[in-house]
């Protein structure tokens, strides 16, 4: 990185932004909006002027969108970092206020400098993307929930009040399956709109058992496959990458994978593993291969995971469709 003389701290809420100039160790909150942006600007440039310095705040989603865009367009350095590793990093902290995030983050930046890498903000397409699948999962939560309350409610002894709250329970149900469907349209319009995604959406989809939406999660997760050099990498984030546990002689643990990760790819990732070892003659036979070799099932269906995902890697790399080498086979 740069020669940076300083960094300035932000902890991104809701309504406010709290900026912390770390060497400075000056605090001011703004408004996050445009014109608060504008402000903390103005601020830094009277403390820091001339001087190189670069800001640094944690991704909180739709929260930091506008900051990180705001700074990419004036061409200021920017990092966002996850909150987890921020928090990790500080050790025992005694009290919370959004003044005390600002320093804490200004201070992770600082002694992490030479370790960071510059953001760049999510293209605009991929951000669509992200809102949409997000509406999509909420939908789904909600359609779930109101089918296990017809279950219940059909369970009940029938009466007019029953059956009444049956149909309007179904009458939902149906209606939230429709708002799904009109979303999952839109997705595929906006895959077609953008010639790149459009592109590695269907190479993905020539994947087995890759559908509409692991393709559209995984080109969201990976910003359309510029944000991990490797499949390994996005496997670590996913939380399917094994670890080798062992400490000294005496711990020698077989390896696994670690808790942290992105539950929500883990869930479309074992679906997919099982519907894969069902239509893919070659995963088949490899699933079968390490259950006969003693793997639990759990273990042997994590490599079909991972199997997936570097075939969804290979493909993009290379810009042509999956081949499946069974077909071949005298």
């Amino acid at each position: 990185m740069k020669n940076y003389v300083d960094v300035i701290g932000i902890d991104v809420s809701k309504l406010t932004i709290d900026a912390h100039i770390h060497n400075r160790a000056v605090h001011r909150v703004f408004s996050n909006t445009t014109k608060g942006y504008k402000a903390l600007l103005s601020w830094t440039e009277t403390y820091l002027k001339e001087q190189v310095y670069f800001f640094c705040f944690e991704n909180t989603g739709h929260y930091s969108t506008n900051l990180s865009v705001y700074l990419s367009e004036n061409n200021r350095d920017y990092i966002e970092q996850s909150p987890l590793a921020i928090k990790r990093s500080v050790g025992i902290v005694r009290g919370k206020t959004d003044k005390l995030d600002a320093g804490m983050i200004a201070r992770y930046a600082w002694l992490h400098k030479e370790e960071l890498l510059l953001s760049t903000p999510i293209e605009n397409h991929v951000q669509e993307l992200g809102r949409l699948l997000s509406i999509r999962e909420q939908l789904v939560r909600d359609r779930t929930g109101k089918m296990s309350s017809l279950k219940e409610m059909q369970s009940l002894l029938s009466s007019p009040s029953t059956d009444n709250c049956c149909r309007i329970i179904k009458k939902t149900i149906h209606y939230l399956t429709k708002q799904i469907e009109a979303l999952e349209l839109c997705i595929k319009k906006l895959m077609k709109s953008d010639k790149s995604l459009d592109k590695n959406f269907k190479l993905l989809n020539t994947l087995k058992g890759v559908g509409l939406i692991l393709s559209c999660q995984i080109i969201y997760h990976t910003s359309n496959f510029k944000r991990f050099n490797s499949w390994r990498q996005f496997s670590s984030y996913c939380g399917v990458a094994p670890f080798e546990y062992s400490s000294g002689t005496s711990i020698r643990r077989r390896n696994r994978i670690h808790h942290i990760g992105d539950r929500k790819m883990k869930t479309l990732l074992t679906l997919a593993s099982v519907s894969a070892i069902q239509c893919d003659k070659e995963l088949k036979q490899y699933y079968k291969k390490k259950l006969e070799e003693g793997k639990p099932k759990m273990v042997a269906l994590n490599n079909i995971r991972n199997k997936i995902l570097s075939r969804a890697f290979a493909v993009v790399k290379r810009g042509t469709p999956y081949v499946e080498l069974q077909k071949f086979v005298a």
